[in-house]
């Protein structure tokens, strides 16, 4: 076991524990999904400076962004027109993960629903290169591949079936290109549209996933981001017109993943965002034709949201890090010079800078290569110690923005956030590590973190507690039942409690993405009980804080409910809180604090009252 100390490359300077104690940051608004206009003259982008995220224009290089009128339900997506006439909107109603397609014009007028209608969920895949024609997925029990007129409405069905979504169609919509299958398991179909015929993009390897493609200029190829071919994803292309060959590797890494590709509207250039170990950013720009690529200046730790202006004379891309919020940066491809699109951006806008966290190396019991980022409080250790779990659990817990971690640090309370099996960021094998009965092996990992932490005189035994959401809010439950007397205390946020529950509230397609890395409900049915924290709840006796948005039917509210009413039959010390107007992700400014107040309440509270204990 190691402990590597790297301070964060980020345009804001941070504090080092060594330093005087923080205060807790007040957090602040995040600016995100940058939309540019095709002559990126303007962006568009969300912010959620108004409270909840909503939609602003802002003159590159020019005055102060200006709000759109949106309406007041949450918008988690945007993209321009390449007539430059309309704006697209995905829209969350009440937060909940079933979300609607609304159009605008650039001034805010005529705004209007083109997809997303009843219980469909629409999802936007891009626009036709000329007018203002749609490509979007609507999904319920079924997914349909379809294209639409933001001015009419007008809908074309190109192609229905399960687990769908479409992902780019040829200009003259005569071939359209189809992401198929559940998480993790994903292939590349190509749609005749015209006959109804499709055939898989290359043969199955038996191993990875395709997540990303989109037709080469002349329609005749596909580049698509895969981890069928290699452990780390890299960038291939394929030549639909020999489709006897196998896939042409454009860009790959041995230390690093690629993470995505923003291509621009000719098809000449690409800006690849990699993901290196421990889950830093590197941006480079790739021509496609030479195959050259070249580095460019990364803004902040963490990268996303890349994304070019139709004439592609403009890159737009967010930066955040440990102690910078996520904002809107703009790069020329000609220089590689990247320039905030606000004015005040990389300069502080709390009181307090925060606290750096450290890249950490340690083994599971079983020998497998983790990792995690520490955050330490101001002088010496050992700390009452919280261990973060991520959600997922194909996700990964990188150094952005977190207020909740700087809000605990400022509470003398250190924070791990590891990457347990089953994270992306690091190949194909360690992101399919937990599927099915490989969840025993996560759940040990939280265990091993713990263990480290003591051994490493990072946290006091006895004083321990354990967080997390989404599928971390399940590894937290399952940790404590699993592995009692070794926390203290836990949050469960949006948690999976029982898979059973879960299978049948879930939205259908959820359900049926998720059988590849959790199990059928029906084949697996066994092993999803023992797995289910519900199954041993008897063995969970410490005090637990159980949160969940009112409106979440990803994992819908009643997983967190009745692990509430289980510790409440047996007097287990709880909390349950409730966030009206929520779904899966706490999208109100006020919600999310109000989650984060709870929390490092309770685990000030729960982990100083068993310090008196141990002494």
């Amino acid at each position: 076991m190691s402990v590597r100390i790297e301070p964060p490359r980020t345009t804001r300077r941070p504090r080092f524990a060594s330093q005087r104690p923080v205060s807790p940051p007040v957090p602040i608004s995040e600016d995100f999904a940058p939309a540019p206009s095709p002559d990126g003259r303007r962006v568009a982008f969300l912010s959620d400076r108004a409270g909840t995220p909503g939609v602003w224009v802002c003159e590159v290089d020019a005055g102060a962004p200006v709000a759109l009128p949106v309406g007041d339900e949450p918008v988690l997506a945007l993209s321009w027109s390449p007539d430059g006439q309309w704006l697209a909107c995905v829209v969350a109603p009440g937060g909940a993960p079933r979300t609607e397609l609304w159009v605008l014009r650039p001034d805010g007028t005529r705004r209007h629903q083109v997809a997303g209608f009843g219980r469909r969920s629409a999802a936007l895949a891009g626009w036709l290169p000329h007018g203002a024609v749609l490509a979007v997925t609507e999904t319920d029990e079924h997914g349909q591949a379809l294209l639409v007129d933001a001015a009419t409405g007008h809908r074309r069905v190109l192609a229905q079936g399960d687990l769908l979504t479409l992902l780019d169609v040829t200009p003259d919509a005569g071939t359209a290109l189809l992401r198929r299958g559940p998480r993790n398991a994903r292939w590349l179909e190509v749609l005749d549209v015209a006959t109804g015929v499709r055939r898989r993009l290359f043969p199955d390897t038996g191993r990875g996933s395709t997540d990303q493609g989109w037709f080469g200029p002349d329609g005749t190829s596909v580049l698509a981001r895969t981890d069928a071919y290699s452990e780390l994803s890299a960038l291939v292309r394929v030549d639909l017109t020999r489709p006897e060959q196998p896939p042409t590797r454009l860009a790959g890494r041995s230390d690093a993943e690629l993470e995505h590709v923003a291509a621009s509207a000719d098809g000449q250039r690409g800006a690849l965002l990699w993901n290196t170990y421990g889950g830093r950013s590197e941006l480079s720009l790739l021509d496609f034709a030479s195959s050259v690529q070249r580095a460019v200046t990364a803004p902040g730790e963490v990268l996303g949201d890349a994304v070019f202006a139709a004439d592609g004379g403009l890159l737009c891309l967010t930066a955040q890090g440990p102690v910078q919020p996520r904002e809107v940066w703009l790069v020329d491809p000609s220089t590689g010079a990247p320039r905030p699109l606000r004015p005040d951006t990389g300069v502080p806008r709390t009181d307090d800078a925060g606290v750096a966290p450290q890249l950490v190396d340690l083994r599971a019991r079983d020998g497998l290569p983790l990792s995690g980022w520490l955050y330490r409080p101001a002088g010496p250790g050992p700390w009452p110690t919280a261990i973060s779990l991520h959600g997922g659990p194909e996700a990964q817990e990188r150094p952005g923005y977190n207020p909740l971690f700087q809000a605990l640090v400022a509470q003398g309370i250190a924070v791990f956030a590891p990457n347990v099996r089953g994270s992306s960021g690091f190949g194909r094998s360690f992101v399919a590590a937990d599927n099915l009965a490989g969840r025993y092996g996560a759940i040990a990992d939280v265990a091993a973190c713990a263990d480290f932490l003591v051994d490493a005189g990072v946290a006091r035994p006895g004083q321990l507690g354990v967080l997390g959401r989404s599928y971390g809010g399940y590894l937290v439950l399952a940790v404590l039942v699993n592995f009692p007397g070794l926390f203290a205390a836990g949050v469960a946020e949006c948690g999976i409690s029982d898979f059973r529950t879960f299978f049948a509230g879930t939205e259908p397609w959820i359900a049926a993405a998720a059988v590849s890395k959790y199990g059928d409900p029906h084949r697996d049915a066994e092993l999803l009980r023992d797995l289910s924290p519900l199954t041993h709840i008897d063995r969970l006796d410490v005090p637990v804080l159980l949160i969940h948005g009112a409106n979440d039917t990803n994992v819908p509210a009643g997983e967190s409910a009745q692990v509430a009413q289980a510790l409440a039959d047996r007097g287990v010390p709880h909390g349950h809180l409730v966030l009206a107007g929520e779904g899966h992700d706490f999208l109100s400014r006020t919600n999310a604090e109000a989650a984060r107040t709870a929390t490092t309440g309770w685990l000030t509270r729960h982990l100083a009252a068993t310090a008196t204990l141990v002494g």
